[in-house]
């Protein structure tokens, strides 16, 4: 009887160190885990960033201060545009005016809103379907080429932005392959007078239509004509077509 008891005695013991190595080993796992991670829910933080941001672009290219809208109407009526044309509108940016040209080309005409920021796409998609337009292609472009189809577009329209561009003869160059025989170049820009102050905001404007004419001649367009447009006093309107034709 004794033994047994000094056996179970054994035993117990022996369980008991087991279970309080299974504590401690327990306690130093839960230990080095940390506390357990908060449910992860999706906030759309970078969406309503993006949204600030768009809205900030609105604000500053929608306003009546800006020629460019203020005088949008008597733009696009100088453009004379046809239902059933195709048009470009590099550099669309807010959308504006792409809205604006699929209006007045109608469901059998199309409109490609072109840009090198996707968020500017993404807001002309949502302005396209929220107007219930269905013939605007938003189209990402490249800093050196608008990424067109070869002779896909009936009029080629670039307002505020020319300046921008980095390397404009391969820009031009893009456009003039994607321009159809008989196609129109229109540029629209700020007339950055010679002998005239530059104002702080048109710092980036490096040179005036007579520098615009000479660089994009030079890549094959020839000018066809110089057009006043009612409400532009600051910008000029310039009509190109291909030189071969």
């Amino acid at each position: 009887m004794s033994d047994a008891m000094e056996m179970g005695k054994i035993m117990l013991g022996a369980l008991i160190k087991f279970l309080t190595a299974v504590i401690v080993v327990a306690f130093f796992v839960a230990c080095s885990r940390g506390p357990e991670p908060e449910e992860v829910t999706h906030t759309p933080a970078v969406e309503a960033e993006d949204d600030l941001n768009l809205n900030v672009w609105l604000e500053r290219m929608e306003v009546g201060s800006r020629e460019l809208y203020s005088a949008r109407e008597a733009v696009v009526d100088a453009l004379s545009l046809e239902e059933g044309y195709v048009v470009a509108d590099i550099g669309a940016g807010t959308g504006l005016y792409a809205l604006m040209f699929a209006d007045a080309v109608g469901p059998r005409g199309r409109v490609y809103a072109e840009d090198i920021e996707p968020l500017f796409l993404d807001l002309i998609n949502r302005r396209s379907e929220d107007s219930g337009f269905d013939n605007i292609t938003a189209v990402l472009g490249r800093e050196n080429d608008v990424t067109l189809p070869e002779n896909s577009t009936d009029v080629v329209f670039i307002a505020d932005t020319y300046h921008y561009f980095g390397d404009r003869e391969a820009v031009m160059k893009s456009v003039l392959k994607a321009l159809k025989p008989g196609g129109s170049l229109v540029i629209v820009d700020y007339d950055l007078k010679p002998g005239e102050p530059r104002p702080e905001d048109k710092a980036h404007v490096r040179f005036g239509r007579a520098g615009v004419i000479s660089e994009i001649e030079y890549v094959g367009f020839k000018l066809a004509e110089e057009k006043p447009v009612e409400g532009l006093e600051e910008n000029y309107f310039l009509r190109f077509v291909k030189a071969d034709e």
